[in-house]
């Protein structure tokens, strides 16, 4: 092992190489090192041409992160679960000058595990009927990309996808202390995600890892239990020369309630949450969390991340919260540090939470919708003008045993107004999110988990004899002018169609009892 400044790590990438980098969001992020990589390619241009493996969206939705490859002539190749972190990324995607494709990112976490064994790929059941069967794009995002990469094979009369194996030449990695060996342990990181797994997948490609941390120890006094890279494993650390390329996540200096360090009180807000569209989703799909007591739950970003928050408030426990970056446990954070929680019960590897999820370990699961087809299928990685990524919703709401989507009903301006039990629309988005075909598949009724429910903030949707149907209604809502009118011909409306529970619009609702 060598320790290196990031200039000087950063000069060892060659043209044409395949890069896997960790990071979920900025979690594990070696941030001093893909900027050194940025200035390198801007002063020299070089490297050039790279082909990029990760797993989960890797940036913070502006510069940082995997960002700092997207400039033209950089990147050859993009293969990823998660894209809203990366904009750079995706606009160079949309203008089709990279090729593109958005892989599972369970899928993409098994893949460094089988790059690591030299094993052909990942062989699953996951992705089926959906954008990244090789029958619609095989998970490409533009015209750019070749079709050929993922296949489908058939084991034992079932129809599988194989997401083949990449060689990686090159894997970037963070950590939080190294000694003067190369072990590297982990202690102010929220979790492990899959570390271990890419610098073996690098090791065994005969490629190079090189490991961001923040301070170096003498050889032998690390806990051997605390070590998450093997100095054997490591060609290269890289010491960061400053606090601010070392954050824990793109939003949070460091939170010691994420790593386990401590344990916070919980202080509650000190007002409630204003009652908006979102918290209204919220409150909704509340009452599908208690209506399964003791259930493992997983939480998807955006409106769904607020629920475990929502339940506390609620004096309501009997659940156990998992995110997708192995985390089990606590209350699930926000925004740019989404995927840790405070006070986690359990933090295991990211690949092993998928695992669990693949094999159907989830009772129930909520996630976020973009688009709402007639036929009950979800859109939730592409829109128009940005490419998203499904990141791990594919994997989880196709295994998940019962899935609650959640969105709003309309997008771009919409106004609500909420109290003593009724909902008034007091502006109407300008975007019609339920539509008569989504523009990519990320669920399919066929494949995915059964009797899936689509929660937004005026009606309640299900599906019956495979037609988008209309279950239950918003107090003050007009049927025909605020819902019927909004969507195309096709939606059933149920015969034992039901006004939603009052207390949902109530500015202060009762409280659940513990």
């Amino acid at each position: 092992m060598k320790v290196v400044t990031a200039r000087e790590a950063a000069a060892l990438l060659r043209d044409g190489w395949t890069v896997a980098a960790a990071g979920f969001g900025g979690f594990g992020h070696p941030e001093a090192v893909t900027d050194a990589v940025e200035k390198r390619f801007l002063a020299e241009g070089m490297p050039r041409d790279l082909t990029l493996l990760f797993a989960a969206s890797n940036g913070d939705r502006r510069t940082r992160g995997m960002n700092h490859f997207g400039n033209e002539g950089m990147v050859r190749r993009v293969i990823a679960g998660g894209w809203r972190g990366t904009p750079k990324l995706g606009a160079l995607a949309m203008a089709n000058k990279i090729e593109a494709y958005n892989w599972p990112q369970g899928v993409l976490c098994q893949l460094f595990r089988a790059i690591a064994a030299g094993q052909p790929g990942v062989i699953t059941r996951t992705g089926l009927k959906t954008f990244v069967d090789p029958r619609s794009d095989g998970g490409r995002l533009n015209t750019a990309t070749p079709p050929d990469l993922v296949k489908l094979i058939e084991i034992a009369g079932r129809e599988h996808l194989l997401y083949p194996s990449q060689r990686i030449d090159c894997a970037l990695l963070r950590g939080t202390t190294a000694d003067t060996s190369g072990n590297v342990t982990l202690e102010h990181e929220a979790f492990p995600q899959d570390v271990l797994a890419i610098a073996q997948a690098a090791r065994n490609s005969g490629g190079i890892v090189i490991v961001q941390v923040k301070r170096l120890a003498r050889d032998g006094s690390l806990n051997p239990n605390l070590v998450g890279i093997p100095g054997m494993l490591v060609d290269y650390v890289v010491v960061a020369e400053s606090s601010e390329q070392h954050w824990m996540s793109f939003g949070e200096a460091y939170n010691p309630a994420y790593s386990g360090e401590v344990r916070a009180a919980f202080v509650p807000p000190p007002s409630p949450a204003p009652l908006d569209a979102n918290r209204i989703i919220q409150r909704r799909a509340f009452a599908e969390l208690v209506k399964v007591p003791g259930a493992v739950v997983n939480l998807g970003i955006g409106i769904p991340s607020g629920l475990a928050a929502l339940a506390r408030e609620h004096g309501y426990s009997d659940f156990t919260l998992t995110i997708e970056s192995g985390v089990i446990g606590g209350i699930a954070a926000e925004e740019l540090s989404f995927g840790a929680t405070t006070n986690p019960a359990a933090i295991i590897p990211q690949a092993a939470q998928f695992d669990f999820y693949s094999g159907g370990g989830l009772d129930l699961s909520f996630l976020g919708m973009l688009q709402l087809g007639l036929d009950g299928c979800v859109n939730v990685g592409r829109l128009p003008n940005q490419i998203i990524g499904a990141g791990g919703f594919i994997d989880i709401a196709q295994h998940a045993q019962r899935v609650c989507f959640l969105g709003t009903f309309s997008a771009g301006g919409l106004k609500i107004a909420a109290d003593r039990g009724v909902l008034r629309i007091q502006q109407e988005g300008t975007v019609r999110k339920v539509v008569k075909e989504v523009d990519q598949v990320a669920f399919n009724p066929e494949t995915g988990a059964h009797d899936p429910l689509y929660l937004t903030e005026r009606a309640v949707f299900g599906l019956r004899n495979g037609r988008l149907t209309l279950l239950e209604i918003a107090p003050g809502i007009d049927i025909r002018r605020h819902v019927l009118d909004l969507m195309p011909e096709g939606v059933q409306v149920a015969d034992d169609l039901v006004t939603m529970d009052k207390s949902i619009f109530e500015a202060q609702p009762a409280v659940h009892a513990a």
